[in-house]
Parts: C-alpha cells; sequence; structure tokens
C-alpha cells in the first residue's frame, strides 16, 4: 500500500494528494504532526535517501529552533543522528512529502518520478 507522510496543510503534501487521487491510486495518509515519526523509521529512510534530502533546512521550523537546540544540532557539522534526533522532535523538519510503497521511495513532489514509480 502506497503511504504519504507529511502534514495536512502543506500544499506540497496536497498536490501529491491530488495527484495520485486524480489517477485512481489509493493511499494511506500518515500525519506526522499528529501521529509522530519513529527515529526507526526516520534511520530506515536515511538508508534509502540521504539524511539531506530529508532535513527541510529551508522551513520556518529550522528556523525557528532555539539557540539551545541549534547548539545541539551545530548547523556547521551537522551528522545524521542529530538530524535524525532533530526531525524526530520537530516532524516539520521533514520535506514533505515522503511517498513510500514496497519497492520506492520519493521525498518532495515530482511528477515525473511519481509516473516512473507508481504508475
Amino acid at each position: 500500500m502506497l503511504k504519504i507522510f507529511g502534514i495536512p496543510n502543506c500544499d506540497q503534501v496536497k498536490k501529491s494528494q491530488k495527484w495520485f487521487i486524480d489517477r485512481g491510486i489509493e493511499f494511506e495518509f500518515h500525519d506526522y504532526k499528529k501521529l509522530g515519526i519513529t527515529k526507526k523509521q526516520l534511520s530506515n529512510w536515511c538508508k534509502i535517501v540521504e539524511w539531506e534530502v530529508l532535513l527541510n533546512k529551508r522551513s520556518r521550523t529550522w528556523k525557528e529552533l532555539s539557540e539551545k537546540e541549534l547548539n545541539q544540532a551545530d548547523r556547521s557539522n551537522l551528522t545524521k543522528a542529530k538530524a535524525i534526533t532533530l526531525m524526530h522532535q520537530h516532524p516539520t523538519l521533514i520535506k514533505r512529502p515522503v511517498i513510500q510503497t514496497d519497492k520506492n521511495m520519493t521525498v518532495g513532489f515530482d511528477d515525473k518520478l511519481f509516473n516512473q514509480n507508481y504508475i
């Protein structure tokens, strides 16, 4: 079963959901703002794509991290483990949407990749 991870008010998530609905492709939606996301899931994703792809450094959440969190994150020397911890604590730091099936995973809306991977 195709699963879309994100938050419901995100434009890219809405666009992705519409893309699948328009093609009659069923999916399950995981709102990680409400349901959270496990470190294990984040670690598994980081085995498929680089953590730098998952971490949205352009997000408002990233810009609003407290000084304590920024010092722990050490922006200039961020590691995968630190990034996973931050994304676990603040799921809105995860680039949206993350779309996963048993065979494929994509991050962000990409019509060409969706056509290639999900049709």
